[in-house]
């Protein structure tokens, strides 16, 4: 139980502090009310905080922001995708720690996490904002699970929205253009635009990972750019996964796999090594597409990643449903899928309403089966 008790400043002035036990039945006291009742008040909150096993003290939450972010990025150092862990560490580095690292834990206040949300917005873009926030969030989580702070002031703050964003779609004949100006480079863009690999899961193909009687590529490898070196690791979501392929698609592979051994890489840089992505300008590909473009001005300028997106809205032009797209590409669940395809589908919703339209003709009696509410029985 916490106590009230009335103590004088050595200025003289009466003031009144509360007196009670930590939950290690350390006894402790919180001093400077001015009024009993603020004293009481106070000693009131508390003891609903230890009934419901909240209470923190004073003292945990001194930990700075700095201190436990470090110890936070090097905890996921070991099961972060090397990719994803440098982006958070840029992160870190640029935005968060500046302006958090000695602030204590305890000493950050909602408000001012959402003027700062609010400043960073106004100079970044929404997935840079969106990235802080998150990280700085995932940091106080952890804070509150270790009992530093009861709560998490950075649950809550409003977020800029992000920009729907603008997929770029080839047609068959586009992605036949394309690949016949790609030169040595045409299976990997007919690979990327038809199956929706992801760019480093075709930089770490090789001819043993294809099987040609199933018409499959099995997938195990990704090659990840990350700053000046190429990271091989498991696939994203760190699960391999095995993709259908077009027979056109195949005949293309099977000459690239020509001379090749079954280790070798399939589309191996100029030194040996694994290949970068191409950049949007100066590049493989942005020379084909620039190519593309003399015959075609209506050519769009895509990128490697707008092959992905081809490639998905041809398999939905062609039937496929969600769980097949979802299956190809590799998202971890349908709604992933539908989030960032969404519009694809939108024809489904005009063959669900032709399907009811057949269905409801077909349920309804023919005309000479009706009966004639006219006539009676004539009795």
């Amino acid at each position: 139980m916490a106590a009230v008790v009335k103590y004088v400043t050595s200025k003289g002035e009466q003031r009144y502090e509360v007196r009670y036990r930590t939950p290690d039945h350390r006894t402790t006291r919180k001093r400077g009310f001015k009024t009993k009742r603020d004293a009481q008040l106070w000693a009131d909150r508390l003891g609903v905080s230890l009934a419901r096993g909240e209470f923190v003290a004073t003292s945990a939450g001194r930990a700075t922001v700095g201190e436990l972010g470090a110890r936070w990025l090097e905890h996921q150092r070991g099961h972060m995708r090397p990719s994803g862990w440098r982006s958070y560490e840029s992160t870190w580095r640029t935005h968060v720690e500046p302006r958090w690292g000695r602030t204590p834990v305890a000493r950050i206040r909602h408000t001012d996490l959402q003027g700062w949300v609010s400043e960073l917005a106004a100079q970044r873009g929404p997935v840079t904002v969106r990235r802080a926030h998150s990280l700085l969030a995932q940091i106080l989580d952890g804070a509150v699970r270790d009992g530093l702070v009861a709560s998490n002031p950075a649950r809550g703050a409003r977020m800029p929205r992000k920009p729907s964003p603008r997929h770029i779609f080839l047609s068959h004949e586009q992605v036949a253009a394309l690949a016949d100006e790609a030169g040595r480079y045409r299976s990997l863009v007919l690979l990327l635009s038809y199956c929706g690999l992801r760019w480093g899961e075709v930089a770490a193909l090789r001819p043993m990972d294809i099987d040609f009687l199933k018409r499959r590529v099995r997938l195990e490898r990704n090659a990840v750019n990350v700053g000046r070196e190429i990271v091989v690791g498991p696939l994203k979501g760190h699960q391999a996964r095995t993709v259908p392929v077009p027979g056109l698609v195949l005949e293309a592979l099977a000459r690239a796999c020509e001379g090749r051994g079954r280790d070798e890489l399939l589309w191996p840089a100029r030194d040996g090594g694994y290949l970068r992505p191409p950049s949007s300008h100066d590049s493989w590909l942005s020379g084909a597409v620039e190519r593309c473009q003399r015959s075609d001005p209506s050519f769009p300028r895509i990128t490697v990643h707008g092959l992905r997106h081809t490639a998905a809205s041809l398999m939905v032009s062609a039937g496929a449903n969600v769980k097949a797209v979802q299956a190809a590409l590799g998202h971890e669940t349908a709604s992933m899928t539908l989030d960032t395809y969404a519009a694809l589908f939108s024809g489904d919703l005009d063959a669900v309403a032709d399907a009811l339209d057949r269905a409801a003709s077909n349920s309804r009696p023919r005309d000479e089966e009706r009966p004639d509410s006219d006539t009676g029985t004539g009795l």
